[in-house]
């Protein structure tokens, strides 16, 4: 593809952003800390779900000392109505990590970062973009579904093999972060106003129902004991409605996983 296909492309994409662009919380700082933050709460969650969260959850954890120094309840709890507790859990010991490995600083290195827990290389570069201006390819939803649109046409099936090189045959290198937000409210754009491009990729999955699953029972399960510690599986059957059968399986893993502590049949959280 020309050159000039590439610089109309970019156009395309500042424009709208100058035009249509997000006032979004974690837009306004450079703070790694707080970026980390949203990063980690944004990687199955929504934006309007995100925002104030994000908010309550730094004035809870404002550094990533106090992060790392909170008990697991009090991160679960700031946490919910986020879902997928394991990021909660992933990102209080992440935060321990960086404050005994790295002196509290948080890794300005691909590397470094996707050495953290619970923190991928589409993470690690959105981190490295949007807190040290550093350009790194990456791919996630929104971005996805801007170069499926505008290069792949009405393409089925198509790779993130593909789409990584035009990613990054356009990307920013002098301000990958104005470049990655444009991108991102680009696709957001996209996907209000026509059907999910993504849906034409080669790695699109439909999330699995909510309603009676093992991941509702997990959140109804940490909800619970972070609220009353020290329910056995009986009681947690009546408080989460569920069967006992499949309450004792999720608290099983939930303990395997380091979310709980049993003493005497009862279970609180670690």
């Amino acid at each position: 593809m020309s050159e000039t296909a590439y610089e109309e492309f970019r156009s395309l994409i500042l424009d709208h952003y100058e035009e249509a662009g997000r006032d979004l919380p974690w837009r306004r700082t450079r703070d790694p800390y707080e970026i980390l933050v949203s990063e980690v709460m944004l990687q199955q969650t929504q934006v309007p779900r995100v925002v104030p969260k994000y908010e309550s959850f730094l004035r809870a954890f404002p550094d990533v000392a106090a992060l790392a120094g909170a008990p697991l309840a009090d991160v679960l709890a700031a946490w919910s109505g986020l879902g997928y507790n394991r990021r909660a859990k992933s990102l209080k010991a992440a935060a321990e990590m960086i404050v005994n490995e790295h002196g509290g600083r948080v890794p300005d290195t691909l590397e470094g970062l996707v050495a953290l827990p619970g923190i991928g290389h589409a993470t690690a570069s959105q981190i490295l973009a949007f807190a040290f201006d550093v350009a790194v390819p990456f791919l996630e939803t929104n971005i996805r579904a801007v170069y499926l649109h505008e290069f792949f046409g009405d393409a089925d099936s198509v790779p993130d093999s593909a789409l990584l090189p035009l990613v990054e045959a356009t990307l920013d290198r002098d301000d990958p972060r104005t470049w990655y937000y444009a991108l991102m409210d680009y696709g957001t754009h996209l996907k209000a106003t026509m059907p999910n491009p993504s849906r034409r990729s080669a790695h699109h999955t439909q999330q699995a129902r909510f309603e009676g699953s093992n991941r509702q029972l997990r959140g109804a399960i940490l909800r619970e004991l972070t609220a009353n510690r020290g329910q056995d599986v009986g009681a947690l059957a009546l408080s989460t409605g569920f069967e006992s059968t499949r309450v004792e399986a999720v608290l099983g893993a939930l303990l395997a996983e380091g979310f709980l502590a049993e003493v005497g049949g009862t279970f609180g959280i670690a």
